[in-house]
């Protein structure tokens, strides 16, 4: 089943908060992207029902290991053509925004063939 690139940023930001705090809640992920807390609250109804999350009765969120596993991999293309844009020379900012589209649209095959290539 194919995830939205929304529903894979969302699990990114999860999986990224979830190193530097303790719990994850809705606040945590609406001040992270910037959104507001409404529309987080919608997209954890989503990842919920889609069991890509869960979320406790004190409001905690934890990838399932479902969510984990998208959560990994669109981190790990992130990070990786991040750190391979800003060796080509690109301004780290720009190479961020860059490897954030990229991140979900490239394919596992030319992920993988570009990091063989590359061999970081």
């Amino acid at each position: 089943m194919r995830v939205s690139e929304s529903s894979e940023n969302y699990l990114e930001t999860i999986l990224i908060l979830s190193k530097k705090l303790p719990v994850v809640r809705s606040v945590d992920i609406s001040n992270e992207l910037g959104f507001k807390k409404s529309s987080v609250s919608v997209a954890m109804k989503n990842l919920k029902e889609k069991h890509y999350i869960t979320v406790t009765d004190a409001g905690f969120i934890y990838l399932t290991e479902d969510g984990n596993k998208i959560a990994q991999t669109i981190y790990e293309r992130h990070e990786f053509i991040s750190k391979w844009l800003v060796s080509l020379g690109v301004d780290e900012s720009t190479a961020t925004e860059d490897a954030c589209r990229i991140e979900h649209v490239i394919s596992p095959e030319s992920f993988e063939a570009i990091k063989k290539y590359v061999k970081m």
